[in-house]
């Protein structure tokens, strides 16, 4: 049932944002009085299609991992003498700049949307507040103090940790000053600090910039109960259920969850034996935390298991919602930023500064559409949000195959009034094909490994 569902909410986010994407090349084509053949969502056979008056057929396919829309083009076949003037090919080249960059930058305005849409409803937030401070860690060495909100990073208000991780993610591989202002708790004093990066690297696949820095966020206690299981786990082999509440491990009292994980991150391949409280009676069992190592080599055990969730205390939480202008200004600010952001670390992914085991495919895209459409409307129109920044963002890289390789060609014919040789547009086609192939085997590659 599990699979059945992550199935169907990756297909309808896909299909959303295909749909949107493909619409923005179609309605602009239109206007710019272009006969459309075909629009299509998804590839392959058609399972279901139907036609308007203008004759334009619309298709939903069988593979639901990209569409397109098919426009009149002497180029691809045979056009009437009747219809050469709505073929695509025939239209003025800032037309055809339109109608490419349309699809990426409707995906770009969906996501404005989006968070315009949110910040309107409400949105319920954990308030950056520091736990705890890692001993030895770069944050501990800039003396931050621990139950201490983070007013701002580098003079940007952030007001939760969301915000907090975008602006940390930005000073990823850099050195220099990091400007942040805390106010602690039970105070109104707000105070400055600054904590040194020297080239700052993140193991971002496995960890939060915020933890990367060597801080904790506060969070309520969390009893040692299992909420959840991985499907064929060392917890599940070992026979513990959703709902034990673990008392021991390994002859220590368990008082809380972080407290367990502690334990079996210390102790990879190395068999525990747990005692803990079923439906009120005393069970042990043994088990062996999975070994798995770091990016950094380090070895840490793994179980295979999450806690039960708790409430999150009222005082500690914010709501962000804001009238009709001053969200719409919101949400604007939001999508450049993660624009920045995106555009910020694939330039550092190609500097080698951010490790490429950061790039991910549709298994993760599955998982986490999947989780965030579990946890509520707010958080999947959110990932809804920031995934179509993604394809817009990569969809206007000057790749060939991309939309941002036929923009590029189209403005070098802009500038010296000619089309790019057709030789030239064939060797970058291959390059492109070649480029966009290695990165999805890399990020499908990656996705297994994660499994």
């Amino acid at each position: 049932m599990d699979l059945l569902y992550t199935i169907a909410i990756t297909i309808l986010t896909l299909g959303i944002l295909v749909t949107i994407h493909e619409w923005g090349h179609f309605i602009v084509a239109r206007k710019c009085g272009v006969k459309v053949l075909r629009f299509s969502v998804g590839f392959g056979k058609a399972i279901y299609t139907w036609k308007d008056k203008q004759n334009t057929e619309y298709a939903i396919a069988s593979i639901p991992l990209g569409g397109y829309v098919k426009m009149l083009d002497e180029r691809e076949g045979d056009v009437e003498p009747s219809e050469l003037a709505q073929a695509f090919n025939r239209k003025p080249v800032m037309q055809r700049i339109m109608i490419v960059a349309a699809g990426p930058l409707v995906n770009l305005i969906f996501a404005v949307l989006a968070y315009w849409f949110m910040y309107g409803m409400g949105v319920t937030t954990a308030i950056p507040m520091i736990g705890q401070v890692k001993s030895e860690s770069i944050a501990q060495v800039a003396n931050l103090p621990e139950n201490s909100e983070i007013i701002s990073v580098d003079g940007h208000a952030t007001l939760s940790w969301d915000e907090v991780n975008l602006r940390l993610a930005s000073r990823v591989g850099e050195s220099g000053p990091l400007q942040l202002q805390l106010k602690e708790e039970g105070t109104t004093l707000i105070s400055d600090y600054t904590v040194m990066l020297n080239e700052w690297k993140v193991d971002l696949e496995n960890q939060s910039p915020v933890s990367a820095l060597g801080i904790e966020p506060w969070r309520p206690e969390i009893p040692a109960v299992i909420g959840r299981l991985v499907e064929g786990g060392r917890a599940q082999q070992a026979g513990l259920q959703v709902g034990d509440q673990i008392v021991e491990a390994d002859g220590l009292e368990v008082v809380d969850w972080q407290q367990l994980v502690s334990i079996i991150r210390a102790n990879p391949e190395v068999t525990i034996e747990l005692q803990l409280n079923r439906n009120d009676q005393a069970i042990n069992l043994l088990v062996k935390p999975e070994k798995q190592v770091s990016e950094q080599g380090e070895a840490y055990g793994f179980l295979g298991a999450a806690a039960q969730g708790v409430d999150w205390p009222a005082e500690y939480q914010r709501t962000l919602q804001y009238g009709f202008v001053e969200g719409a200004v919101t949400a604007t600010k939001k999508t450049l930023q993660t624009i920045s952001l995106t555009l910020d670390s694939i330039w550092k992914m190609i500097e080698g500064v951010i490790s490429v085991k950061n790039l991910s495919g549709p298994i993760t895209i599955a998982k986490v559409a999947s989780a965030s459409a579990a946890s509520g409307l707010e958080s999947y129109i959110s990932f809804l949000a920031y995934l179509s920044i993604m394809l817009g963002v990569l969809n206007l890289l000057p790749i060939p195959v991309l939309d941002g390789g036929h923009l590029l060609y189209y403005f070098v014919e802009l500038v010296t009034g000619k089309p790019v040789n057709e030789r030239i547009q064939l060797v970058g086609l291959k390059i492109g094909l070649v480029l966009l192939l290695s990165l999805m085997f890399v990020a499908i590659f990656n996705d297994i490994m994660r499994l």
